[in-house]
């Protein structure tokens, strides 16, 4: 697969776009009414806060809180659409699912809301994909990720910061590194651009290495061969000669 696999399309934009739009319309309901919508958030092995599993990326606790996640959400859901658009809506839709049910697995008895842990899915997915491509791009962008955003692996660590759900961060860094070992993503292989690039290559014949001697220096050829060489090489070569009157 080329470079030019990498295309970019409105949805690059649209679909993040789209997923704070609903995260902000859901806070301001919330805020505007008191509806206390937090309840229904993850609440860790109850059949009732199972229903978080689905809720819980779209219920933020404050404008603080919304706003950090906001940033960070279009960013990666950005750059998977971008990237990996092939598995970007399965990274996104069984992300938000596996991550809120290991939450409510192993996380503590309280409600844990916010979009973090699909932010986490997203990031870890990013980051350890590329690296497995072994392609420059690719693994570049992870680089890139992990030095603007490595700071976020601290917080899947428990005591960091009492106020948020490490547990959340935690299940959604696994879950992005399973999707990146489970879901397939083409080849990624640089264009060849020159003939010795290609597998089928022979060295024999190669005018261009017949200039080297056993060890490795380069030799001039005779002029006579030069000009042999020319003419064999432009053999085919047919010339019109325009009479003029």
């Amino acid at each position: 697969m080329h470079d030019n696999y990498f295309k970019y399309s409105p949805s690059v934009w649209i679909v993040p776009t789209l997923l704070i739009f609903l995260m902000w319309s859901v806070f301001y309901i919330d805020d505007s009414f008191n509806l206390h919508l937090a309840q229904l958030g993850i609440f860790p092995r109850t059949f009732s806060g199972l229903i978080g599993v689905v809720c819980s990326p779209f219920l933020h606790g404050n404008l603080n809180h919304l706003a950090n996640n906001t940033i960070s959400l279009f960013i990666f859901t950005a750059a998977l659409i971008y990237f990996y658009r092939e598995v970007s809506l399965k990274v996104l839709f069984y992300g938000v699912l596996l991550s809120g049910i290991i939450t409510w697995l192993i996380g503590r008895e309280s409600y844990h809301i916010g979009a973090s842990g699909l932010i986490y899915v997203i990031f870890s997915f990013i980051f350890f994909k590329g690296l497995m491509s072994q392609y420059y791009r690719l693994v570049a962008l992870s680089l890139t990720i992990i030095s603007v955003y490595g700071g976020m692996f601290w917080y899947i660590f428990p005591d960091i910061e009492n106020s948020i759900s490490w547990e959340g961060h935690l299940a959604g860094l696994l879950t992005g590194f399973v999707f990146a070992v489970r879901f397939k993503t083409p080849d990624y292989k640089k264009a060849t651009q020159y003939e010795w690039e290609k597998p089928d290559y022979n060295p024999e014949g190669d005018k261009f290495l017949e200039r080297f001697d056993e060890n490795g220096n380069f030799v001039n050829k005779p002029i006579e061969e030069e000009i042999e060489d020319y003419f064999t090489t432009n053999e085919n070569i047919t010339y019109n000669f325009k009479k003029s009157n």
